[in-house]
């Protein structure tokens, strides 16, 4: 047996039939079949109003915690010497123990290793990385040291095994960053870090828009150098302007960030971005167009977006998607915000072809709350034009 491999058995009453993985929070539905909570509600939420074992179709779609099962499965996981789990946390144990090591290469070798298990125990990584506390101590090892370019690798490895941590543990040990000698590591590293450690802290502040550490996202965004370090990264289109969009996105879920975010040229990014679009995946087209309407209760937002060369002419673009019906939607509402407040966005919306646009939208097959904002828009545009008739 590899040392970083170690065969585990979940017995087949404990997975859920959907993901295959060990149940976390157990429900059963009236057809008597139990699923994990998070499986059988995106289930649901796909449009599906079927078992999916049984393939009933359910007249009733409650679900009832499993707490029998669930009190079966903490049993199990506690029986450890019984059913194999032993050697699990002792090789876990054996891992920290190599962290705290002083020699870097011990810490190398066991983040790999840790890199990979937690890839390949996800049935068990819950229960035993949260036991074990690794991601208070990894945490510690990247932001609680004086950061060097010649650690960088460790940086780097110790960052991505922090992030396939994340889902797994509870997120209050993110608020260790609120000291100030960490936070200011953090920056530092934000500033000077190579794309991969760039990425891996984008990811953790989008994990940061959680009531519990609501702090350290207030903290992170009023930091001027580091927002602007991520609006750069969002004009920039590339893989890591996925991320960043996504913290930029977690940041303006707190009003107190979002003046803060407008001046360091948010929507300046956002915009470059949502254009880029053209040439790329527009998956993340609807997080950019969210930051853009959380940003608009800012009369400075309104007033950014309208004062952008090519601001309205590309939400116009997106009002008639087929494609990305959220994008059309979103795109329509934010165009009715500023072209009810200036005219100027007005006569730009007109000239770059809305109304056709909206005609368009209108025709297709698209959702009705979409269309009664684009008829709203409609409505809009044509009493402007009346009060403002051109002047000859």
């Amino acid at each position: 047996m590899k040392e970083a491999q170690i065969e585990i058995t979940i017995p087949h009453l404990f997975r859920c039939p959907i993901s295959l993985d060990l149940f976390e929070d157990p429900v059963t539905l009236s057809t008597g079949q139990t699923y994990d909570r998070s499986s059988i509600e995106k289930w649901f939420s796909a449009g599906n109003l079927t078992c999916p074992v049984t393939m009933q179709k359910l007249h009733d779609a409650s679900i009832v915690p499993n707490h029998t099962l669930r009190h079966l499965i903490d049993q199990w996981l506690q029986l450890g010497p019984q059913f194999g789990n032993c050697a699990t946390i002792d090789h876990l144990a054996a891992l920290k123990h190599s962290l705290e090591s002083p020699e870097l290469e011990n810490k190398l070798q066991a983040l790999e290793k840790i890199r990979v298990l937690s890839d390949e125990y996800c049935s068990f990584r819950k229960s035993f990385f949260h036991q074990l506390s690794f991601l208070p101590l990894l945490l510690e090892l990247v932001f609680g040291t004086e950061f060097t370019k010649c650690h960088t690798k460790f940086t780097e490895l110790a960052l991505c095994c922090i992030i396939k941590l994340l889902p797994l543990v509870s997120l209050e040990a993110l608020n260790m960053i609120k000291d100030e000698s960490k936070l200011a590591t953090f920056l530092l590293l934000f500033e000077k870090g190579t794309s991969s450690v760039k990425t891996s802290l984008c990811h953790l502040i989008d994990s940061t828009a959680s009531p519990q550490t609501e702090e350290v996202c207030h903290m992170l965004g009023h930091s001027q150098n580091l927002l602007r370090e991520i609006v750069v990264l969002v004009r920039q289109g590339s893989e890591v302007s996925k991320v960043a969009i996504k913290a930029m996105l977690s940041l303006c879920s707190l009003q107190s960030n979002r003046d803060n975010l407008v001046r360091a040229g948010a929507i300046d990014g956002v915009i470059i971005y949502i254009s880029g679009c053209e040439t790329r995946q527009k998956n993340l087209a609807p997080f950019a167009m969210a930051i853009i309407k959380n940003l608009l209760v800012l009369e400075s937002a309104k007033e950014a977006l309208v004062n952008h060369p090519y601001g309205v002419a590309t939400l116009v673009k997106l009002v008639f998607k087929v494609c990305n019906q959220e994008c059309s939607e979103s795109a329509v509402g934010i165009l009715a915000i500023v072209c009810r407040d200036f005219g100027r966005a007005r006569e730009e919306a007109i000239g770059a072809g809305v109304l056709t646009q909206l005609l368009f939208l209108l025709q297709s097959q698209c959702d009705p709350k979409t269309k009664t904002k684009a008829r709203m828009l409609l409505k809009l545009l044509r009493s402007k034009w009346i009060e403002e008739p051109k002047q000859v």
